[in-house]
């Protein structure tokens, strides 16, 4: 495995599905670009997360998805999802992208992101399912209880509660791969205690977990 502090290569394709997209008005006025799905479209794993960060348009590197209309791109939670990757030998194997593609800004703050509402998850689902049909992977990789949510509710399915999910993969029919829940990468040293491990045995299980199930589609 790599070091899990590591920094993974950086996914610079992107792969825009609706350029223009307003179908969620308070969504639009509050972006600088869509966050887009990045990654190879051949990739197995399909990363999920909640929505793009307000990121920082300053950085060189590690600059945020509302800024560069790349999906998990920002400083923290994108880097730590890329490294968690890395460190379970799935750097070059993965495509990242989100439930919901646009920063949902803080009225309060708009530097700031709030949760997604119920039906801008619902307006963007769309672009998900399109997704996963151009990658076709063998596992959905749902970080966090959002992510998760919005996979299962493209299946039909429904959330009844997130911890007792993570790293217990489920067939999704609708799009006939695994989907794997995991911990937020912004959550995961606060919840892994909850899962009766500790970081270095909860990244062991997250890459056992993922190459069997990689392995089982071969």
């Amino acid at each position: 495995m790599s070091r899990p502090d590591a920094d993974p290569a950086f996914p610079s394709s992107r792969h825009v599905l609706e350029a223009d997209c307003e179908r969620c008005p308070a969504l639009a006025d509050a972006r600088e670009c869509i966050s887009w799905g990045t990654g190879s479209l051949e990739a197995s794993v399909f990363v999920v997360g909640e929505a793009p960060g307000a990121g920082n348009p300053d950085a060189e590197r590690w600059r945020g998805g509302n800024w560069t209309g790349m999906a998990y791109t920002a400083r923290h939670s994108g880097r730590r999802i890329r490294r968690t990757l890395a460190a379970v030998g799935f750097a070059d194997d993965a495509y990242y992208t989100n439930a919901v593609k646009c920063f949902p800004a803080d009225p309060q703050d708009p530097t700031t992101n709030r949760e997604p509402t119920a039906a801008e998850r619902t307006a963007c689902r769309p672009h998900l399912e399109r997704e996963l049909e151009c990658v076709s992977p063998t596992v959905i990789l749902a970080t966090g209880r959002h992510a998760t949510q919005t996979v299962l509710e493209a299946d039909g399915d429904s959330l009844d509660g997130f911890l007792e999910t993570v790293l217990e993969p489920r067939r999704s029919e609708r799009f006939d791969c695994w989907l794997l829940p995991m911990l937020h990468p912004a959550y995961r040293d606060v919840w892994v205690g909850r899962l009766g491990h500790d970081v270095e045995s909860y990244l062991a299980a997250l890459g056992e977990t993922l190459a069997e199930l990689c392995a089982d589609s071969r």
